[in-house]
């Protein structure tokens, strides 16, 4: 396997825009493209464009009728049909929407290809994660669902395994009911509780199908104003332990950056060291469980300027096995490009002061008493004895 990581990049991807008054600004990917470059990370990393995802690929996932609904919407985006959840505020149909969708979901599928073929041992698309896209409509800002077809293709290829850690604030309820049924795939979500934030599912109990699928899927919904010490405390807490007992083959992350203390969407109180603490907790998971196989996507993040850039660059930092140490201050030149694209002032450093992170590890015991431990023990005793696992 080679040693080297793989960053999946064309600037098209950013021709994914649902329009100038839309929270998910494509500037992000822009952004966070130019301050890896800024660090010369582009240099430690093969940059590869991978071409869109076919017919037969979005198959893997999609319905037939929703390909084609997108298709026509992408064409003439008036005929957006509204059944298939086109057109809508979340979702609004824009002129090119299929490649620009299609195109997102190959460099996820690329990915994946290349690391269960050896070609890298760890790939980065942080234009992917797009997770709350359903077999038959879009949803929450997604379109194709990249996870899933990454996901979907890896079993394609005979993986006997896969596992999917999602830290996105939203549940990854999308690639959750991709693979409800299928015991080959782990779908684990960390997520703002459904009470108090889209999608409203992702509660304990959805555990998976009945029957082989059953304790397939595994949910922590955490209380609003969840900050860094409960929120790695619960990673902790579940995490680790499953994919220790699954071990799986490649191991598929999902990075959303609005967990942040800044995003405008949701109610979470993490900070961009907690972040970058889990990163390099799932890379260390995916040397310690699956080989080194790892893909990792962006996802959600509405802080366009302040947070996502920093997040995902050290998410491929990470990857590429050179890490951005946290203090470490920006160049002027990305700040200037900040500037130049959205006339706001970028962040001086890749820190908002809280490294390193520290959290009370499970084993040192819970208080039952405590929200977040609550929401632990929820998880834990809904899903771990289906997996034969104490709870």
């Amino acid at each position: 396997m080679s040693g080297r990581a793989l960053l999946m990049w064309d600037e098209a991807v950013t021709g994914y825009d649902f329009g100038p008054q839309h929270p998910m600004d494509p500037v992000r990917l822009a952004l966070t493209m130019g301050l890896v470059r800024a660090f010369g990370l582009d240099r430690e990393v093969d940059v590869v464009a991978a071409k869109p995802a076919g017919e037969s690929t979005l198959r893997l996932v999609h319905r037939e009728d929703y390909v084609a609904a997108v298709k026509a919407a992408s064409a003439d985006p008036r005929h957006a049909d509204q059944a298939y959840g086109l057109g809508t505020v979340d979702d609004p149909a824009f002129e090119g929407m299929h490649e620009a969708s299609a195109l997102i979901a190959g460099q996820s599928v690329a990915a994946a290809e290349a690391v269960w073929r050896g070609e890298a041992e760890h790939a980065v698309n942080f234009s992917g994660g797009l997770h709350h896209a359903m077999p038959g409509g879009a949803a929450g800002f997604c379109v194709y669902n990249d996870a899933s077809l990454a996901i979907a293709r890896l079993l394609e290829l005979g993986v006997d395994r896969v596992a999917y850690v999602d830290v996105d604030v939203h549940h990854g309820d999308g690639v959750q009911a991709a693979f409800w049924e299928d015991p080959r795939v782990l779908t684990v979500s960390l997520h703002e509780h459904p009470r108090t934030l889209f999608p409203q599912t992702g509660w304990p109990e959805e555990t998976g199908a009945p029957g082989p699928g059953e304790g397939g899927a595994v949910n922590v919904a955490l209380p609003a104003g969840t900050g860094d010490a409960g929120w790695l405390r619960a990673f902790h807490a579940v995490v680790p332990e499953l994919l220790a007992d699954f071990r799986p083959q490649v191991l598929v992350t999902q990075h959303g950056a609005d967990t942040h203390f800044d995003d405008p969407l949701a109610h979470l109180a993490v900070s961009l060291d907690a972040q970058r603490a889990v990163q390099e907790a799932c890379h260390e998971l995916a040397h310690a469980y699956a080989d080194g196989r790892w893909v990792a996507l962006g996802g959600g993040g509405y802080a366009v300027v302040d947070v996502v850039p920093r997040s995902w660059t050290h998410l491929v930092g990470i990857a590429a096995h050179a890490p951005v140490a946290p203090e470490t201050v920006i160049p002027s030149s990305w700040r200037d490009e900040v500037y130049a694209r959205t006339r706001q002032l970028g962040p001086g450093r890749m820190t908002d002061g809280r490294w390193p992170v520290d959290f009370r590890d499970w084993s040192a015991g819970y208080d039952p008493a405590d929200r977040l431990d609550q929401a632990v023990i929820a998880t834990r005793k809904a899903a771990f004895p289906l997996r034969g696992l104490l709870a």
